[in-house]
């Protein structure tokens, strides 16, 4: 006799099982974690890069003791009142602090338009302006090394304060090249 038998439970077949489904784009999955990791990387790069020149900006501004010949900040001309006027050339600031009171000393060259645009930005006019007269005093002028006693040169100057909240500015005009006037700038504040 022959025996038959009947299939077991555990013989009964089974669909195979399949691995875990591994994604298609394997790649995209590496990129998407390369720009996680490298953006914030760069990104921090970058600040400390940036962070680092500003330091270094600040400390030869703070270490100066001459004009530094560059364009002070728009927020220095703001503060200090100092509205320099488009197409000045030869700028030139200096700043100084102290307790009871912070000085810009600025210096440019201009057209007479540009001159008299400057000035009446400031509130005043040329004919403010008052001929032989150098409204900054020696003491101040030596800060810089800045020389009013030469007698070939032509002087004329003025003092601004628009209001006691405001800085006093003291602008005296070297107008020996007519065409081509230097500006001397000095602008004190009291905090």
């Amino acid at each position: 006799m022959t025996a038959t038998t009947t299939p077991s439970a555990s013989a009964v077949s089974t669909p195979a099982q399949r691995p875990p489904r591994r994604p298609r784009h394997r790649w995209l999955a590496a990129v998407v974690v390369f720009l996680l990791i490298a953006i914030p990387a760069a990104y921090l790069a970058l600040s400390a890069y940036q962070s680092r020149d500003s330091g270094e900006d600040k400390a030869r501004s703070a270490s100066a003791r001459a004009l530094i010949y560059e364009w002070p900040s728009k927020v220095l001309r703001r503060i200090y009142d100092v509205p320099i006027p488009d197409g000045a050339a030869y700028v030139g600031y200096y700043e100084t602090n102290s307790w009871d009171e912070s000085t810009l000393y600025v210096e440019f060259r201009c057209s007479p338009g540009q001159l008299t645009a400057f000035l009446e930005e400031l509130g005043t006019d040329r004919t403010a302006l008052a001929e032989d007269t150098v409204t900054i005093g020696r003491s101040r002028a030596d800060v810089i090394g800045w020389r009013f006693d030469d007698p070939a040169r032509t002087f004329a100057g003025t003092v601004v304060q628009q209001s006691e909240q405001e800085p006093e500015v003291s602008v005296t005009v070297d107008l020996t090249h007519e065409e081509r006037p230097r500006v001397f700038v000095v602008s004190t504040t009291n905090p």
